[in-house]
């Protein structure tokens, strides 16, 4: 290639944050959510959002792997035999995911505690192995490593609307904080929302709201 059409490549080559970029990180925030309409990661979304600490380090470990993964299967999806991808796959993930473990271990050990086995179930999360199949092995990696943080922030803004409702509706807290205590007001709490049929309504609630939302403006 002579420099002349190396710099045309160049020239030709999208913005970092183009409009097609951009909508890599909003549309799962809403069109293409992966829990409300691709409905992935629930049993986690039911699992850990009985308190708001606990749901947005899962969500945050969860971004931290799906774009990492998503980046490095994307620089080596041209050099991977197809026959072995799917092995490819999960040994990267189960490097992130390894490395992200043990951070939490090392800095919010109370924490890891809590989230017990479902940050090591990330290495087989759908959103996850979805995205690897579906966008890195077919995308440069600036645009996989967008899919990933767009998929991760879709992701933890439902464990997040999930966990205040169910964290103040059964506990009266937010991020542990006793408010309606602080308050002086007596409040016993909801069961049901500590319950995972509590976060199964909910989740049921913010999708009706969503394709209603949707629905309303495809028409």
């Amino acid at each position: 290639m002579s420099a002349e059409t190396a710099v045309q490549e160049v020239k030709k080559s999208e913005p970092l944050f183009s409009k097609k970029n951009r909508k890599l990180i909003t549309n799962p925030l809403d069109i293409d959510n992966p829990i409300t309409v691709q409905v992935l990661g629930i049993c986690s979304a039911l699992a850990v959002t009985t308190q708001m600490k606990p749901a947005f380090i899962m969500a945050l470990s969860l971004t931290v792997v799906t774009a990492s993964s998503n980046a490095a299967i994307s620089a080596l999806r041209n050099t991977i035999p197809s026959r072995i991808r799917i092995i490819v796959q999960l040994a990267i993930v189960s490097l992130w995911v390894t490395l992200v473990s043990e951070l939490l271990k090392a800095y919010v050990y109370d924490v890891s505690k809590q989230l017990s086995v479902f940050v090591g179930l990330i290495i087989t999360n759908c959103i996850v192995m979805g995205r690897l199949e579906a966008y890195a092995m077919g995308n440069k990696p600036w645009p996989s490593f967008l899919d990933g943080i767009g998929n991760g922030l879709g992701y933890g803004m439902i464990l997040m609307i999930i966990a205040f409702f169910r964290e103040i509706l059964g506990s009266g807290a937010i991020f542990g904080y006793k408010i309606f205590e602080a308050a002086g007001i007596h409040y016993q709490g909801n069961g049901l929302m500590l319950l995972p049929a509590g976060a199964c309504i909910l989740v049921g609630l913010i999708i009706w709201v969503q394709r209603s939302i949707n629905g309303y403006r495809e028409h």
